[in-house]
């Protein structure tokens, strides 16, 4: 078959979502989801780890702060730039049996990079081609996230919303346990610890039982054309790419500049512990809304999620006004609410509105678009303050907030977009 150029969405084989005897109507923490549940944590624990220990062990083998720069890069470039061929592997071969794949992958190559620090300090060229492929390793891991979900939780929002909190906490108690093992320890180890969190999430993973589906690749089907169906899906359903349209605008004007400068001011401004303790408040305000995303269900999802979005003006708008570190972390703690409130309803809405066997492609779809733009934003950032200063860019950050939360309820589509239950 060739590329389907002239090949209809609507002639492509879809199933709808049905209840599976996978997951339970009556709660949500059945066998199911206890399991996934467990393999998503483990991972977001050894992710958020990584960055930590990346930026440690490259100081400590003298490749200084450039070194950093150029391994964390390393790490994220593929991982965006595959994410999309991720989601059309996942769709073909199934989303459990992609996501073991890459907690494999990613124990193998992890593995090996704590082996070069343990027994001295390798090459710069090891280091950066371990990391891109444990990137590269994730690109089939976050689709699946997506495709699992709706399988084995008939209340998708909730437990979309139990994700986001535990993801929540492991951003929060992550970097510290990392830094904590690094004082008693080498890098090596902490990387061997990381490795060991893909070993129990593939482990649970591998333990998961979901119902036989038909593969996206059966019929006939070739890969490039899945690609091709999962784009036209993606872009058929103007409340979808409407949204990461102006998600990039965000990511560029308002998430790159508070990131970049919003952080370094306050490190300038009150220390590093300061930075710590907003950051910390962050978290509990991302647990906040992920806790209220449980109970609420607004019948215009995306319309909710978009004037809570609000909040997030408060970040850079804060640090703007020069407010003290109390204050401070309040903004944050109420921007992070608003914003983990919005993140929930955008998921449930993808993950209730799309067909099963495209989820991974449409998500892969979204995901990479909404992250392309955020490495422009916050490289963006240093030289537009140069030009513009620090503070005037950062109340245009803020501005931008509500601009971006304007147009998304000025979109029919996405201010109307109806929950998929209602």
């Amino acid at each position: 078959m060739g590329d389907g150029g002239d090949l209809p969405v609507a002639q492509v084989p879809v199933r709808r979502l049905t209840v599976l005897e996978t997951r339970s109507p009556q709660r949500l923490w059945n066998r199911g989801f206890i399991l996934f549940f467990a393999a998503r944590s483990t991972s977001l624990l050894g992710d958020h780890m990584l960055p930590v220990v990346i930026s440690a062990a490259m100081i400590h083998g003298g490749y200084g702060l450039s070194g950093v720069g150029y391994a964390l890069a390393a790490h994220l470039a593929p991982f965006a730039i595959l994410m999309i061929f991720g989601g059309v592997l996942s769709d073909r071969f199934g989303a459990r049996r992609m996501m073991i794949f890459s907690d494999v992958v990613r124990l193998v190559f992890q593995s090996l990079l704590a082996l070069l620090f343990a027994v001295g300090t390798p090459e710069l060229w090891q280091v950066l081609m371990l990391l891109a492929l444990i990137g590269a390793g994730g690109a089939t891991f976050q689709p699946g996230v997506a495709s699992i979900t709706p399988q084995i939780a008939q209340d998708v929002q909730r437990a979309n919303a139990t994700l986001r909190v535990s993801e929540s906490f492991m951003s929060v108690i992550a970097p510290s346990l990392a830094g904590l093992l690094l004082t008693v320890s080498a890098p090596w180890t902490v990387f061997a610890i990381d490795a060991a969190t893909f070993a129990v999430s593939g482990a649970c993973l591998f333990l998961l039982r979901l119902p036989a589906a038909r593969g996206a690749g059966a019929g006939g089907s070739t890969f490039r054309l899945d690609l091709v169906v999962g784009w036209r899906e993606f872009r058929s359903r103007t409340w979808l790419w409407g949204v990461i349209v102006i998600w990039c605008a965000l990511q560029v004007t308002a998430s790159g500049p508070t990131l970049t400068l919003g952080h370094s001011t306050i490190v300038a401004q009150y220390g590093a512990s300061t930075l710590g303790l907003v950051m910390s408040a962050m978290g509990v305000g991302n647990l906040l809304g992920g806790l209220a995303a449980m109970t609420i269900k607004p019948g215009r999802p995306l319309r909710a999620g978009a004037i809570t979005l609000t909040c997030y003006s408060l970040m850079p708008l804060g640090v703007a006004l020069g407010w003290p570190p109390t204050a401070l972390a309040a903004c944050y703690a109420i921007a992070g609410m608003g914003a983990t409130f919005w993140v929930v309803m955008f998921n449930t809405a993808v993950q209730t509105h799309i067909p099963q066997e495209l989820l991974g492609r449409v998500h892969a779809y979204d995901a990479a678009g909404s992250l392309v733009m955020k490495p422009v934003g916050q490289a963006l950032a240093g030289p537009l303050a140069l030009l513009l200063g620090t503070v005037p860019l950062l109340f245009v950050a803020s501005a931008m907030v509500l601009v971006v939360c304007c147009l998304l309820l000025a979109v029919p589509a996405i201010r109307g977009l109806a929950r998929a239950d209602s």
